[in-house]
């Protein structure tokens, strides 16, 4: 039978099969063998052992169409990256670094900015002017109050969205409020260090709707870019793309040669300074992974 992996926990991997219902498996040792781990969001084939326990085997995985490592899933359609604008503050070279790792990947990002409620007008807006030409979708909602989730959730119709972000911005609140019911433990933020307690643990494949799947993963504080030549992290920022082929330099990297069509564009405000800084420190981060 066909089914699709929804949770995996201490080596069990919960297969949903349409029509039949939630089954309990274990990888067999080919996997192992052959150093395959089964992510969730796989699409997989079983052998049952026993019906009436729910339990069996995962025997096929197949191809998979993308596979992220952290999170640690597959098959995803887009990626709904929550941050806040208040409590914790927004790291946004943590936020840039995940966009790098989506764009290089092919996968569509939607940028939720949570606790709208919090925020400094101004501030709302110096963010939607710098991220306007990255070529994410932005939302800014408040999950506690309820506002802008109709936007949210007509933008995951359908869709198989990972959700990431994190600690304490909200991501599980969000997935309660999207699912009309609780479906993760949700916890407060830590007055003394300002950071989330993790209430996600694993990646889960949560059916929102007919068609349409959540998966909420575990926060994270840190993220190492993806190996990459500067080639590719150019084409990692959209802002960038109606200017390539511009410059003086048709192997100019945006940083010190002269008549570069993409600094002229952030001197006239056309492209954001504070994603071209951002560039420019991912751009030093390839040259030391490449001197190690």
């Amino acid at each position: 039978m066909t089914g699709k992996i929804i949770k995996g926990i201490g080596g069990l991997y919960y297969v949903d099969v349409e029509d039949r219902g939630l089954y309990a498996c274990r990888a067999k040792g080919i996997f192992r063998k052959k150093k395959i781990k089964p992510n969730v969001g796989d699409t997989v084939e079983i052998e049952i052992l026993d019906e009436k326990d729910r339990e069996g085997n995962l025997t096929v995985i197949h191809e998979r169409k993308n596979q992220l490592v952290r999170p640690m899933v597959a098959n995803v359609d887009q990626a709904l990256v929550v941050f806040s604008f208040k409590d914790p503050e927004p790291n946004y070279h943590l936020l840039n670094c995940f966009l790098i790792m989506m764009e290089s990947q092919g996968i569509p990002v939607i940028i939720c900015m949570n606790k709208c409620d919090l925020a400094d007008p101004e501030a709302m807006e110096t963010f939607r002017e710098d991220y306007r030409g990255s070529g994410c979708r932005l939302c800014f909602i408040s999950a506690l109050k309820e506002e802008g989730l109709d936007e949210v959730r007509e933008l995951i119709r359908g869709r198989t969205t990972v959700m990431a972000g994190p600690s304490g911005v909200g991501k599980s609140s969000l997935l309660n409020a999207l699912c009309g019911q609780k479906q993760m433990e949700t916890g407060s933020v830590s007055r003394k260090i300002r950071r989330g307690r993790h209430t996600t643990r694993h990646s889960e494949l949560i059916p929102v709707g007919h068609g349409t799947y959540l998966m909420d993963t575990p926060g994270f504080s840190s993220l190492a870019l993806p190996a990459m030549d500067r080639e590719k992290l150019k084409s990692c920022f959209a802002e960038f793309e109606p200017y390539e082929g511009k410059c003086r330099f048709l192997d100019c990297c945006h940083e010190n040669e002269p008549d570069c069509a993409v600094k002229q564009a952030v001197e006239t405000g056309d492209i954001s300074l504070h994603r071209y800084k951002e560039y420019l420190a991912f751009l030093e981060e390839i040259r030391q992974q490449k001197k190690w």
